[in-house]
């Protein structure tokens, strides 16, 4: 039960606290003995394609419209594509009266790496950025996604997330606020240190002509179009300056349906980029996607089981272990106090971070297990989110 207790103690440790430090101590030899990389002065513009794939977004239309507009970049070389395929709100009605807006439609629903397939054929831009039809870039978006682009290492890179936080949203949506706040810093660190694991679909962008058609039941598109970047011999680059702002989940409900979609996609996408693993091949990328992804999605999940279970075996074992284990249950103490302060929506949001590892991690689990099953679609099942203005739905 030792050898449980400990391993379990290690990989968690090691996975949510020992790869950051290391990717911390890498970027600190970098700074002290790389000489920083020299940036071109010459004005860099490729041509450009905004992709959304929206399925019934009807109400975000008018403020999405009205926020890409608003990017700073030539309306020569920006292009707007929405596929709204097996939408029946009326989102291609809807986005006809827009004339700067490019619509496809069919009346038939593929899921969003569907939509992504067929819309790709249509793309004539150098860049395609991809983003969510709820997601708000910010004026800067186009222009420090391209930056990243002049150096033809470069295959994909990944925009920032922000997660906004009204005085009204949910104990989710302050779990989910700190969580992508971390997870920005790990991909912030990956990004200077060698290369960002993998890019989600808030905003992603890839040279169109590496573009290749994704298998029609693949779940996490935006994951695994990032990563076969890196396989194709490019880097992922974290733009921070980047940035993409969508709403906190309304409720924990819908925000789990999300987490166990994303948890079945991640079980997918291994066995598919099952080259990356090869640390022979790849080197320290496959030593960042090991620790970043693998063990996070599949090692970490039964860990905090085995951790809790050989703890209690070992109560009679010494004064260290019934410390151990108290702390673990003061942990769990402080899952159900986030649990119940959600129920009677009081925000206490460093309370509902341990609140929302826990659901993150059973969202695994269940993940797993439907993905198994063969019980996961490939079509989204969107979480209702907060209005960001009274007057424009997001």
């Amino acid at each position: 039960m030792e050898f449980i207790f400990w391993l379990s103690l290690i990989i968690i440790g090691y996975t949510y606290i020992g790869y950051i430090f290391i990717l911390l101590l890498i970027w600190i030899l970098k700074k002290l003995f790389q000489k920083n990389a020299t940036i071109p002065t010459v004005a860099y513009e490729p041509t450009v394609t905004i992709f959304i794939a929206a399925y019934n977004e009807a109400d975000v239309i008018p403020a999405k419209v009205e926020n890409l507009r608003r990017l700073d970049y030539p309306s020569g070389k920006l292009t707007f594509l929405w596929v709204t395929d097996g939408s029946t709100d009326g989102s291609d009605q809807l986005l006809q009266q827009y004339s700067d807006m490019q619509v496809l439609h069919d009346t038939q629903r593929r899921g969003k790496v569907g939509a992504i397939n067929r819309g790709m054929g249509y793309v004539r831009s150098d860049i395609v950025i991809f983003c969510d039809a709820n997601s708000m870039l910010e004026p800067s978006t186009v222009r420090e996604v391209v930056k990243r682009f002049q150096d033809p290492q470069v295959g994909c890179v990944a925009g920032e997330k922000h997660v906004l936080l009204p005085m009204q949203a949910s104990a989710q949506g302050a779990g989910e606020g700190i969580y992508w706040k971390i997870e920005s810093f790990i991909k912030r660190l990956e990004s200077d240190v060698s290369s960002t694991v993998g890019a989600a679909g808030e905003l992603c962008a890839i040279r169109a002509a590496l573009f290749e058609p994704l298998e029609p039941d693949t779940i996490l598109d935006d994951f695994v179009l990032s990563l076969r970047m890196v396989e194709k011999g490019y880097k992922i680059k974290y733009a921070r300056e980047a940035v993409a702002t969508e709403m906190a989940s309304i409720s924990i409900g819908d925000e789990l349906k999300r987490k166990v979609r994303i948890a079945a996609g991640c079980i997918q996408a291994i066995p598919r980029l099952k080259s990356l693993l090869n640390i022979v091949r790849y080197g320290f990328f496959s030593f960042q996607f090991w620790s970043h992804k693998v063990l996070r999605w599949l090692v970490v999940p039964p860990a905090i089981f085995a951790l809790l279970v050989s703890n209690l075996f070992l109560l009679s074992a010494g004064s260290f272990y019934q410390l151990t284990f108290i702390i673990q249950l003061i942990g769990y103490v402080f899952v159900v106090i986030g649990y119940l302060l959600r129920q009677r929506k009081i925000k206490f949001k460093f309370l509902f971070l341990p609140y929302y590892f826990m659901v993150m991690n059973f969202a695994l689990v269940w993940g797993l297990v439907r993905y198994f099953r063969g019980k996961q679609s490939v079509n989204w099942e969107k979480a209702q989110r907060m209005q960001m203005h009274s007057s424009n739905n997001t």
